[in-house]
């Protein structure tokens, strides 16, 4: 039996600030975008050029924000130009790590905070 993955659900408090966050920080694209009024709440899929695995931001209308928990740590992405994805993402104002590399290695990712406080792992490909 074969397993695709399809997506990962981030509760955002404020949906825009959110979507400029993956849209403009991380390049990806609304692929679409489900409002259920009635029952208070907002989702928008996100995805790569590839468009084979989705960021689902739901956004409730009532609420105020989300405890992340200390068991999520990050979602990551992969760049060919790291330092100039990093330069554009402290340019935005978003909180950003030093370059980083794993004890012996060359710097090779860092991480960008979302609106939220969710963690993205940006690493060089």
């Amino acid at each position: 039996m074969s397993v695709k993955l399809l997506h990962t659900c981030i509760r955002v408090k404020n949906l825009e600030q959110s979507l400029k966050f993956y849209r403009d920080a991380l390049g990806l694209e609304e692929t679409r975008r489900k409002d259920f009024p009635e029952h208070g709440f907002t989702l928008v899929y996100l995805s790569d050029i590839n468009k084979d695995y989705e960021i689902e931001l739901t956004y409730n209308y009532d609420s105020d924000g989300y405890d992340i928990g200390n068991g999520f740590s990050h979602t990551a992405i992969g760049v060919e130009n790291l330092e100039e994805m990093r330069e554009k993402h402290v340019a935005l104002g978003y909180e950003v790590t030093p370059l980083k590399g794993l004890p012996g290695e060359q710097p090779k990712y860092y991480f960008v905070t979302d609106p939220d406080g969710y963690k993205v792992e940006v690493i060089r490909l």
